[in-house]
């Protein structure tokens, strides 16, 4: 029977059919209306997320990458400038500081949770002359020591900016949602995220009503009041469609979130049993070489944007086309950090200078975890990895 399950990496038909009746409605209302871009769809989700999150200001544009983007140019980030940044990230965590002619400077992550902390965050401010701002991962879900590293920021007079694409409604050590405490904070509504539209999309929240307004009209080419510019801005408005879309899912997501944290409960529980340890240990200190994602201590909250396992390099490859066999969907978040990418050779990093960093692009995989997984679904993944990781017992961490 396991080798006629099928279990895709991301299913989102089948989170459309549970939707369906909501949304196709709102579309046909869009369309009837004929007003795309910005209006009132638009402005109903920019204050339900600014509730959502808990900040005072929510500003809508085209994608993830250019809330990023808004973020640094309202604080007049520019060439020269330093912006510390972890290296394990989606590229355009780096590609946005880059774009603006300032310097990512990159830090290392700890192993427990995949983020930057105050410590490596520190040690990349030495490496600093004209450090202007700090923006931290909540990577996967999860978020980040927000107290420790909103305190070394205020110490060095910058900025934080929460890069939160795959965290909304993530909760911190305090209970307080990402988004809700940086200057400013940068969410994706890309289709995989837990919060995705029908194509790109993105928001920047903020407590600061100055910075909310800088950002709105950066979004729109710098212009206010109509085609009057005193600076340049972006082409970067959220289409009503997307906004209405994501109105629908915003109501849901609470309870998606709730699936996700269910199934990454499973996972844990099985992986446990067959005596995998967890993401902040050595390997070789496991009863099997597997390591399943640290669980964070109440009132944080991780969402399961993604939910990453760790085996020894050697085996990885191995494994992922073992699962490929069973017709499991995986994906490797991230095989090349970015301090090891081509396009930012020129900068003072190296290869092995980030070491926690480049472990976790060697072991990870990212297993499926969306909320509509059946059990027998997770049982297949589990059990597949389990088997396979028994086998390889003997292969030292990598």
């Amino acid at each position: 029977m396991p080798e006629e399950i099928n279990v895709p990496l991301l299913d989102l038909k089948a989170q459309y059919d549970t939707i369906r009746d909501e949304i196709e409605p709102l579309l046909r209302d869009v369309v009837e209306s004929q007003w795309f871009i910005m209006g009132p769809n638009v402005a109903d989700f920019e204050t339900a997320v600014a509730s959502y999150c808990g900040a005072e200001h929510a500003v809508g544009c085209a994608s993830g990458s250019d809330a990023l983007l808004l973020a640094l140019m309202a604080h007049d980030i520019g060439p020269g400038d330093e912006v510390i940044c972890p290296s394990y990230t989606f590229f355009a965590t780096g590609g946005s500081i880059w774009r603006l002619g300032a310097k990512p400077v990159f830090c290392d992550i700890e192993a427990g949770t995949y983020n930057c902390t105050v410590d490596t965050i520190a040690e990349a401010a030495g490496r600093c002359s004209r450090l202007k701002a700090i923006m931290p991962v909540h990577l996967f879900g999860q978020a980040v020591d927000l107290d420790g590293i909103l305190d070394f920021a205020e110490s060095k007079g910058v900025p934080v900016i929460e890069d939160a694409a795959q965290a909304i409604g993530s909760r911190d050590t305090g209970g307080a949602r990402v988004g809700s405490r940086g200057h400013v904070g940068c969410f994706s509504f890309f289709p995989s995220k837990n919060l995705g539209g029908f194509g790109d999309g993105g928001i920047v929240t903020t407590n600061d009503g100055d910075l909310a307004d800088r950002m709105r009209r950066l979004r729109n080419h710098g212009m206010e009041p109509k085609y009057y510019h005193d600076e340049v801005g972006l082409n970067s408005r959220l289409d009503a469609l997307q906004a209405a879309v994501l109105n629908v899912k915003l109501r849901h997501l609470d309870d998606w979130t709730d699936g996700r944290r269910r199934n990454a409960a499973e996972y844990d529980r099985m992986f446990d049993e067959a005596g995998a340890g967890t993401s902040g240990m050595s390997i070789q200190d496991a009863d099997i070489p597997l390591l399943r994602p640290s669980c964070p201590v109440a009132p944080s909250r991780h969402i399961y944007n993604q939910y990453v396992i760790r085996v020894p390099s050697e085996i990885r490859d191995e494994l992922r086309a073992n699962l490929v066999e069973n017709r499991i969907g995986h994906d490797v978040y991230y095989p090349v950090p970015l301090h090891c990418q081509v396009c930012f050779k020129e900068l003072a990093e190296a290869t092995g200078s980030l070491p926690e960093t480049e472990s976790a692009a060697l072991q990870t995989i990212a297993l499926p975890v969306y909320p509509e997984l059946s059990m027998e679904q997770k049982q297949h993944v589990a059990s597949t990895i389990i088997s396979f990781v028994k086998s390889h017992a003997t292969v030292e961490a990598g």
